[in-house]
């Protein structure tokens, strides 16, 4: 297992700005993880070519009190931008490190992410956009079952859902399988492919515990056609020819919201919103946010002030905790 001071999730403007105020202040290491193959993936992917990127929001100037600043410029101007900061304080930033898991051990953060990689740290910044919604199967839901049917991990499940299916072949669909397989309910775990290649080794055994204890039913090599619905639940139709009833259907083929994300870390949330203290410190300790998730969406130099918020609070609040270390 690998260790840091800081592991920050996303490498978008607040992510990499966390990153270069920590580092200023002689933390280290620090680790970004970014789900995509490049920084900043959401302007890359939303701005037109030569869209303005300005640091006024809403006719509102945000004047900076960070490291990270930017003056009004094109959207190719600001990702070299960003591209120089990473350069300049030498940044770790790991790509295609989609972060899964993030788990409290003693007083520090166990993250799980990409295929197999595990980081333990003293503080976590979560610094993800709010773009992020899960993938869809590509056939259509009736809407006549749309109640029993979920996309991403479910934080609890319905006294009355006993015989349920995980669709997926990642983490997120081992680990909601092994959850609601511990919550009482029969599991069967269905993947398009022969065999899994994306699930960590921990998933793994996790997994096959209960497949061997009889709470998980695999069925590998399976394709879904559609749904209908039926009277006891869903009918899952099969490109096989094989019909199957279920009470509930969990789809785990990737993406994720912020919302169900936090939550599932022990986040306390104000309606949508989470609970963050001046220095968008959560209720659990040691965990932060920035950017999106405390700003409305589209102020960069806000993004880039709550990174600097977010170090000076670090600093203020768990010194001792960077200096013990895990």
């Amino acid at each position: 297992m690998e260790e840091a001071k800081i592991v920050v999730v996303g490498a978008g403007p607040a992510g990499i700005a966390t990153a270069v105020e920590a580092k200023a202040a002689g933390i280290e290491p620090v680790v970004v993880l970014e789900k995509s193959d490049k920084p900043c993936e959401t302007i890359h992917k939303y701005y037109h070519p030569g869209k303005r990127v300005d640091p006024v929001y809403r006719k509102v100037k945000v004047e900076p009190i960070g490291i990270c600043r930017f003056d009004t410029c094109t959207k190719e101007e600001f990702l070299e931008l960003m591209e120089r900061y990473i350069k300049e304080y030498d940044l770790d930033v790991r790509y295609w490190h989609e972060v899964h898991k993030i788990e409290r051990e003693g007083d520090c953060f166990v993250v799980h992410a990409g295929k197999d990689t595990v980081i333990k740290a003293p503080v976590v910044v979560i610094a993800i956009g709010i773009f992020g919604r899960p993938n869809k199967p590509r056939y259509p839901i009736p809407k006549e079952v749309k109640d029993r049917v979920f996309l991403g991990t479910q934080a609890e499940l319905p006294e009355n859902f006993k015989k349920v299916l995980v669709v997926g072949g990642g983490d997120s669909a081992a680990e909601t399988a092994c959850f609601l397989a511990d919550k009482g309910a029969q599991v069967y775990l269905s993947y398009r492919r022969p065999q899994f290649f994306r699930i960590n080794e921990t998933n793994m055994a996790e997994l096959e515990k209960r497949v061997k204890e009889g709470k998980i039913t695999l069925m590998m090599n399976t394709d879904i056609e559609g749904l209908e619905p039926a009277p006891e639940g869903v009918q899952v139709n099969f490109k096989d020819g094989q019909k199957m009833v279920f009470d509930a259907i969990f789809y785990c083929l990737g993406g994720s919201t912020p919302e169900n994300f936090l939550r599932s870390i022990g986040v306390e949330m104000d309606g949508k919103r989470p609970k963050v203290d001046e220095y968008y410190e959560t209720n659990v300790p040691g965990l932060f946010l920035a950017g999106d998730l405390v700003f409305e969406k589209g102020s960069i130099m806000a993004a880039f002030n709550s990174a600097h918020k977010v170090v000076e609070g670090i600093k203020k609040k768990h010194a001792a905790r960077l200096e013990r270390g895990c």
